[in-house]
Parts: structure tokens; C-alpha cells; sequence
């Protein structure tokens, strides 16, 4: 390896360990957040209010806020639940894009290196979409508790919108998040039906419907909503099992969609290791880029097409 080779490979090194450390310091102070949060909660003295933490990039935030991209990063970002602007994460995503550009231009051969940028946008998005996922995950799995708390309440003769904020305060996150979002809409004047639409819209899932549908139909008819939500609560107990039994059961096929790109990237390394500069020559040539972005976008779609096989809606 020349000297320029390994300036560059340094660079993109240190580009990723400063994206790394960006992320260490915010997990640090989201913890620290919530540490106190949990203090206030507990204390005897009641809450006091925490002040958020400084933004960064507020230029770049304001003007990617203005565009069609930056409305919908934001909105991914807010079914995420990340404390996250979209200028604190573009600024990321593009230091994490340039450090593993400079890294494979350096380890394997210039031509990978807008390859590695271009994955590395995939696992940004990627990574909103598992942070995504795991928030739905997690209020499905509290929906059972949710259904309960909105059945007892109303049991008790409370009506549905005092039901909803006694649930936001008992129930941890994300579902007291989001039932507060809720309860926030109902007091400014928002109508049942458009509050807990957007919390559908927000976190999607049909058992996330069903409850929606439950209580929209009962606000609207006035009907027995405590029969329905108890016989609610164990239809949701029950598909909360079978849904851990079919995780559990597909788990080996999800580690193996994501074996098969990362065996035909290790491949490359050991081609490299093996013989030095063996991708740069093959990649000198037309026919042998082309053979390179076939290659990967056969891995691509055997990603996606496991992914697809081993997907069973419950």
C-alpha cells in the first residue's frame, strides 16, 4: 500500500470515528435525559422541566426542512422515536458516506469507493427503517396492556379522552409517547377519529388498527366499548404469542439474508489479500466494472428476495 493510499484510508478512519464518537456523545446525553426524567418522575417534589439538549447544524436543518426530501426525513425520523433533527442526521450520513468512500478507495480499488458511499446511504436508510420497525415491535407488544387500561378506565365511567391521558401517564414508551401526542390533540380540539388516524398513519400495524377501528366505531355509536376492548385485550394477548413464536422461527433466515451480501463483500477482501492490487487491475477494464456492478446487484436482490420469501404477515 503507497502513501497516498494510506493518507486516504486514514482520512476515511478517522471521518468514521468521529461519526461514531457524534453517536457515543448522543446516546450518552439521550440516557442522561432520561435518567433524569426518571428521577423527576419518582420524586415527591414533582416534575421539573428538562431542558433539551443543543441542536447542531441548525443552517443546514432549516433549509433541508424547506425541501420535499427534508419533510419526509423528518417524518421518518418522528415514527422512529430518535431525538434526532434531519440536519444532525444528513450531516451524519454524509460523514459516514465520505469515510467509507475514502476507505474502500483505499483498502480495495478507486472504483469502490462511490460503491461503499452508495451503501452507505442504504445503511443510513436501513437504519431508520430497523429503528422504525422496532418501535412498532414494541408498542404491538404494549397494545395488550394499552387495551386494558382503556377497558378498566372506561369501566370505572370515565369517558375515552380521560381514558387516553390516564393510559399516556401509565404506560411507558413508546406508547405513553404516543398516547400523549394523542391526548395533546384532543384537548387543542382534534376529533377522535383524526388523533387516532395519525397515530395509525404513525406507527402502522393491524393490531394497531383493530384498536383504532374499536374505538373509533365505539365513540361514534356509544356502544359497549368495555366488552369489545376486553375481548380486544386477549385477541391481542394471543397474536402478541404467535407473532414471538414466528419471529423465533425465522430468525435463521434473517441472519442468513444478510450472510450473503456480507460473504460477497468479505470476498472481495480476500481477493485483495491474497494479491495485491488484483482489484484495481480487474476494475482498470470496462467489461471487469461491469462485472463488479452485476455482482453486487445479484446480492441485492438475493437480499431482497429472502427477505421477501421469509416475510409471513400474522
Amino acid at each position: 500500500m503507497d502513501l497516498q493510499n494510506l493518507i486516504t484510508l486514514t482520512t476515511g478512519i478517522a471521518l468514521l470515528t468521529c461519526v461514531l464518537a457524534v453517536v457515543g456523545v448522543h446516546s450518552y446525553a439521550t440516557g442522561r435525559a432520561q435518567r433524569q426524567a426518571l428521577v423527576d418522575r419518582l420524586s415527591a417534589t414533582g416534575q421539573i422541566p428538562i431542558v433539551g439538549r443543543r441542536r447542531h447544524f441548525p443552517t443546514l436543518d432549516r433549509r433541508l426542512r424547506r425541501t420535499t426530501f427534508g419533510r419526509k426525513l423528518e417524518l421518518r425520523l418522528a415514527a422512529t422515536g430518535l431525538d434526532v433533527t434531519p440536519g444532525e442526521f444528513f450531516a451524519a450520513m454524509l460523514a459516514t458516506v465520505a469515510g467509507l468512500w475514502l476507505v474502500g478507495q483505499a483498502t480495495l480499488a478507486p472504483f469502490f469507493g462511490p460503491i461503499a458511499g452508495l451503501l452507505g446511504i442504504w445503511a443510513a436508510l436501513q437504519f431508520l427503517n430497523w429503528q422504525r420497525q422496532k418501535r412498532i415491535e414494541k408498542f404491538i407488544n404494549q397494545l395488550p396492556e394499552l387495551a386494558r387500561i382503556l377497558a378498566n378506565a372506561t369501566q370505572a365511567g370515565l369517558a375515552l379522552r380521560t381514558a387516553i391521558g390516564m393510559a399516556a401517564e401509565e404506560l411507558e414508551a413508546p406508547a405513553g409517547e404516543e398516547l400523549s401526542k394523542v391526548a395533546n390533540q384532543l384537548a387543542v380540539g382534534a376529533s377522535m377519529d383524526d388523533a387516532l388516524g395519525e397515530l395509525a398513519d404513525r406507527l402502522p400495524s393491524r393490531e394497531l388498527v383493530v384498536l383504532v377501528t374499536t374505538l373509533v366505531l365505539s365513540n361514534r355509536a356509544g356502544g359497549q366499548v368495555v366488552s369489545a376492548l376486553r375481548n380486544l385485550t386477549e385477541t391481542l394477548e394471543e397474536r402478541k404469542e404467535t407473532r414471538r413464536e414466528v419471529r423465533t422461527q425465522l430468525s435463521q433466515v434473517s441472519m442468513t439474508s444478510y450472510a450473503v451480501p456480507v460473504l460477497g463483500v468479505g470476498s472481495l477482501f480476500l481477493m485483495n489479500g491474497v494479491k495485491d492490487g488484483a482489484l484495481e487491475r480487474m476494475t482498470g477494464s470496462p467489461v471487469g466494472q461491469a462485472a463488479v456492478i452485476i455482482a453486487f446487484g445479484l446480492y441485492a436482490v438475493g437480499f431482497v428476495l429472502i427477505r421477501r420469501l421469509s416475510r409471513i404477515d400474522v
